[in-house]
């Protein structure tokens, strides 16, 4: 055998290597084993950094918290926020030497709504009641817009395949943590109630599960009604879309039910050639009336007392039920308590990400259900329009609603002008997957999770991409 030049270097850094690793193992530090994947990892993002995205949403449905799982009380979600957190200082490091990413997707005028929403959280930082808590807040929000918007929407611009590939890796790893919990929810006999946590360590309970499964019905639908793809790809996505069907129905989340419901009616609604400009001012006209008729509404809501079920049927009837329904009662607890904490901050709110820490003081003896509690662990304002509002004040929320804008505006205007079917189709399931998360942001809120936020930023920068690529005739 013949020594080759670099042969010696090779041998003196893999014994070095395992000494170094067994004295690290003799004393008790077993994380130096991993240091050669941390070294490819760094090498990826530089070199090929859309094999590191590719592996970050890969990772996201498999992701957990350490909070979670009681390890040291740390809140991060391990392998994710690391890799967005080292995604973050790439970025920033590209900045101070030029344009990060390609200077149209930062132009973009919903790239630069998103820019201000992070400028408004970091000044809000600076006036929060705990500007610890807010700081993490914004350094959480940053690295995943930055992740999931700007550089995976960067790699969308380079290549359209990227598209395709960002729902695929996204979705075989979430179809394994849909199996993980139906065998799991299958030995409790798939009652309603164990539903809420069979789901643990993935998700951290049905409702936020829901929201990321809704959310990506439409655009996997996209994938599968794409009649020029093999019939061995068809039969594939087919049966990764029943299990996300099934994932979906057996998640007991009546609030994503509702989402995927409203998701529908819109896109008939667009079917049928319904412009957005009449969309929304038959929408207002419809809060109005809702608004003038809120106490004729609410006694009709209170005479409805059937409780959440395990009987599907029965369960959808629950959604509208405030009298004795408990989760419908404790949300609109909390929405009384954003109100009210806005009433008293309404221009920069309390602080990004204090909401769960402030309102006990805010609830009303009237408000107050069997599952109210005094401590920072019962979650948030479940609501993405008024927790924004309690947090960030009147432009935190306006914000939000010119983000909604926005995307309604690219969703009605690519339906229109995109002349590939295949491009189309994927823009709205895009569109469609994001619709469910604002409706279901009505309800609740899980953008401070790697779970939501992957699907939900990397779908806006589906969009911004489509609305970017020169519009090339014909069918593809």
């Amino acid at each position: 055998m013949t020594w080759q030049r670099g042969d010696g270097w090779a041998v003196t850094t893999t014994v070095a290597f395992s000494a170094a690793l067994g004295f690290a193992f003799w004393n008790e530090f077993p994380w130096l084993a991993v240091l050669p994947l941390v070294l490819l990892i760094a090498a990826w993002a530089f070199v090929r950094l859309e094999w590191l995205l590719g592996l970050l949403v890969f990772s996201v449905p498999l992701s957990f918290n350490l909070e979670a799982l009681d390890i040291g009380g740390i809140g991060l979600y391990l392998p994710t926020e690391p890799l967005l957190a080292g995604l973050l200082v790439l970025f920033l490091a590209r900045s101070m030497l030029g344009w990060p990413v390609e200077e149209r997707l930062l132009r973009h005028p919903l790239s630069k709504v998103i820019g201000l929403m992070l400028l408004w959280i970091a000044f809000t930082a600076t006036t929060s009641d705990m500007p610890l808590v807010s700081f993490k807040f914004f350094a959480a929000r940053a690295w995943f817009v930055v992740g999931f918007f700007y550089l995976i929407g960067h790699a969308f611009l380079k290549r359209r395949s990227a598209l395709d590939q960002f729902v695929l890796l996204y979705t075989i790893p979430l179809a394994g943590v849909i199996i993980y919990t139906v065998i799991r929810h299958a030995g409790y006999s798939f009652d309603k109630d164990a539903g809420h946590w069979v789901m643990w360590p993935f998700f951290k309970d049905h409702t936020s599960y829901g929201a990321v499964l809704a959310m990506w019905v439409p655009p996997l639908l996209a994938l599968l009604w794409d009649r020029h793809r093999p019939a061995l790809h068809r039969l594939l996505l087919g049966g990764l879309f029943s299990i996300l069907a099934l994932g979906t129905i057996l998640s007991y989340t009546r609030a994503a039910w509702v989402s995927l419901a409203g998701a529908g009616a819109l896109w008939a609604l667009m079917r049928l050639g319904v412009r957005l400009k009449t969309l929304l001012a038959v929408g207002i006209v419809g809060l109005g009336f809702l608004w003038i008729a809120q106490d004729a509404l609410l006694i009709t809501l209170q005479r409805n007392e059937q409780d959440s079920s395990d009987d599907l049927a029965e369960h959808v009837e629950s959604i509208s039920n405030v009298s004795s329904d408990a989760s419908n009662l404790e949300r609109l607890n909390r929405w009384n308590c954003a109100l009210a904490m806005f009433a008293e901050r309404p221009l920069v709110g309390w602080g990004p990400g204090t909401y769960q820490f402030r309102y006990a003081p805010f609830q009303r003896s009237s408000d107050r259900t069997i599952i109210s509690t005094n401590n920072a662990d019962g979650g948030n304002a479940h609501s993405e329009y008024l927790g924004p509002l309690a947090e960030q004040g009147v432009p935190g929320t306006l914000l939000i609603l010119t983000l909604l804008g926005w995307t309604l505006h690219l969703g009605f205007k690519l339906q229109r002008t995109l002349s590939k079917p295949r491009d189309r189709r994927l823009a709205m399931g895009a569109f469609l997957g994001l619709m469910t998360y604002f409706v279901h942001g009505v309800l609740n809120n899980y953008l401070d999770t790697d779970k939501a936020s992957a699907p939900f930023w990397g779908l806006l920068a589906v969009l911004v991409a489509f609305d970017l690529k020169p519009n090339n005739q014909g069918r593809d």
